[in-house]
């Protein structure tokens, strides 16, 4: 699951957390807006369910709550202040550690850690004065189905890594090891009123209805002025891969309406976690109606997303998520590069600098009109297998990335100009003119947010990086200057290029080598996170790029993984 991430704005936070701290001591009786989900409401069509209103708290009313401890929240939100600090007070000094560890953001808005000890009586007297959603999820990260997904009772039941256990290099393997003899053969039952349904994405009708789901209740940013806005290219590009089975496209419909009010997907993938190499599934696109968040339907999702993969012998997973489960295998961090910086800075994805001007921004971010590295083109079918051996013999470096087959690099690279609907791929190759041979490619894949909520501006077209490999990564004994000139002219031009196809902003993780050209390329740190998990795998920790304070790190990442 991606996440909304956008650049981030300390300054921004500390003047909210002020005129929060000179609110509620003006008024230390202060409540704010209850954050419990709605409950059922009649476009859901299923009848005879009290519906209630909601307001999302901006960050400003949430820093508040957690200075006043007014909050009017019910258990199921998060909980009591006293039931909040009963179970924080729980923990156990390694357990506060590695729950701020995987979340280096939380730790610094906590402000502890900066002496290496994540463990110590500040960590914890902090933690007792946030929400449960907090500590699970960090301040950034509100508002992504956290209600279903952040609840530790549930993972606790299912063969993942837990928060606690022993910190020492672990032997790797699967945690749980059976049968396809022991699956279930029928889904578990549902709340009245619902029921299962396997989702025919060959239909435009059925790829609609999905897009419908998404666009209404997937990801959004915490202050909700931005949306994911997957099109039915997108969905088509994502969910249609090769290997693909109908039977990992899973929904959920009221009954009575037939409206479709859950989704979640698997795709097949080969991954290569160091040496070993699983049969896994690719795990994504779980939404579930904001109306039915209080039904816990995500742990549903999942079981039945498990059983599904089960029943075809695939016993792993890899997902992704912006929120802290037990227990990430990494982390990687968020970064952007403002192409467009006026519209960004008027629908508040790009905040002007202190003692800054936007001339000089616009200034700043300016780009040339065309590319300078000798040989570029865009992909063509002719290149799929030498891209797939470059593409190969660059991703052995990373300890977690997928074994590419050739139909999977067509699919996944190639841009067909016959196809119906929207492009969403641009890939290009290097050709050095004298030997024909490939010598390095770069891809990066469109995906739009809707702005909520901003009279100039509807939507925030975003290129996000997708896999790169170059032929200075792969001689004897690399350089490891040249590999990052190298790199900084590729992506340089890849940023031309979405200059040239009308992006807004382009993205990018601390994954693979991206720490050598993030910041020579002026991509600036987002507050989002995207941490990566393994279902079923246990792995010793694997670098995500970025250090203790949530910084780039020097020594890149081992993270060769690009999930959508």
């Amino acid at each position: 699951m991606a996440d909304e991430s956008k650049i981030d704005d300390p300054k921004g936070k500390q003047k909210a957390a002020g005129e929060a701290i000179e609110e509620a001591k003006a008024d230390p009786s202060a409540k704010v807006e209850s954050e419990n989900e709605e409950e059922l409401g009649e476009d859901t069509g299923v009848a005879g369910t009290p519906a209630s209103a909601k307001k999302k708290k901006s960050k400003k009313k949430r820093i508040k709550a957690a200075l006043t401890g007014g909050s009017s929240e019910s258990t199921s939100s998060g909980g009591s202040r006293d039931e909040i600090q009963k179970a924080v007070g729980g923990l156990s000094n390694d357990q506060i550690s590695e729950i701020l560890k995987m979340n280096p953001a939380l730790a610094e808005q906590l402000g502890v850690g900066n002496d290496g000890d994540l463990s110590g009586s500040k960590a914890t007297e902090s933690l007792k004065r946030l929400k449960l959603e907090d500590i699970m999820t960090g301040l950034a990260s509100s508002g992504k189905n956290v209600k279903d997904m952040a609840n530790y009772k549930f993972w606790q039941t299912q063969p993942v890594p837990k928060f606690g256990e022993s910190s020492t290099e672990v032997e790797e393997g699967p945690i749980k090891v059976y049968g396809v003899e022991v699956v279930p053969k029928e889904a578990p039952p549902l709340l009245e009123g619902f029921e299962w349904v396997t989702m025919d994405l060959m239909d435009d009708k059925q790829l609609e209805e999905l897009f419908q789901l998404l666009y209404g209740h997937y990801v959004e940013d915490d202050e909700a002025m931005f949306r994911f806005n997957y099109s039915v290219s997108f969905l088509k590009w994502a969910l249609l891969c090769p290997g693909w089975t109908p039977e990992w496209h899973v929904g959920i419909r009221a009954t009575a309406s037939r409206k479709l009010v859950a989704f979640i997907s698997a795709i097949p993938v080969s991954l290569r976690v160091r040496k070993n190499i699983l049969k896994a599934s690719e795990v994504n696109f779980m939404v579930v109606h904001k109306k039915l968040r209080s039904k816990r339907l995500a742990p549903v999702l999942i079981k039945e997303i498990t059983r599904r993969c089960n029943l075809l012998g695939v016993f792993q997973a890899i997902y992704t998520g912006g929120v802290v489960l037990p227990k990430p295998v990494s982390t990687c961090r968020y970064f952007h590069r403002a192409i467009d910086w006026v519209k960004l800075h008027e629908v508040g994805f790009s905040p002007l600098p202190p003692s800054s001007k936007p001339q000089y921004q616009v200034r700043k971010y300016a780009l040339p009109d065309h590319t300078s590295t000798k040989g570029l083109r865009e992909m063509e079918s002719k290149d799929i297998d030498p891209v797939l051996s470059l593409l190969k013999r660059f991703l052995e470096r990373s300890e977690m990335a997928p074994m590419f087959t050739r139909d999977e690099v067509e699919h996944w690279l190639l841009h067909k100009k016959d196809a119906p609907g929207e492009q969403v791929i641009w890939s290009y190759v290097v050709e050095d003119p004298t030997t024909k041979k490939i010598t390095d490619f770069f891809s990066f894949y469109v995906l739009e947010s809707s702005v909520i909520n901003n009279e100039k501006h509807k939507n925030v077209r975003a290129a996000y990086l997708f896999y790169y490999a170059t032929e200075h990564a792969l001689v004897p004994n690399p350089s490891k200057s040249e590999l990052s000139t190298r790199l900084n002219e590729l992506i340089n031009d890849a940023l031309i290029l979405a200059k040239k196809y009308k992006f807004d902003v382009f993205n990018a993780l601390t994954l693979m080598d991206n720490n050598m050209f993030l910041e020579s390329q002026k991509f600036g740190p987002g507050d989002g996170q995207l941490h990566y998990y393994l279902f079923n795998y246990r792995a010793n920790p694997i670098a995500g790029g970025v250090d203790k304070k949530n910084n780039i790190d020097d020594n890149c990442s081992g993270i060769g993984v690009v999930m959508l």
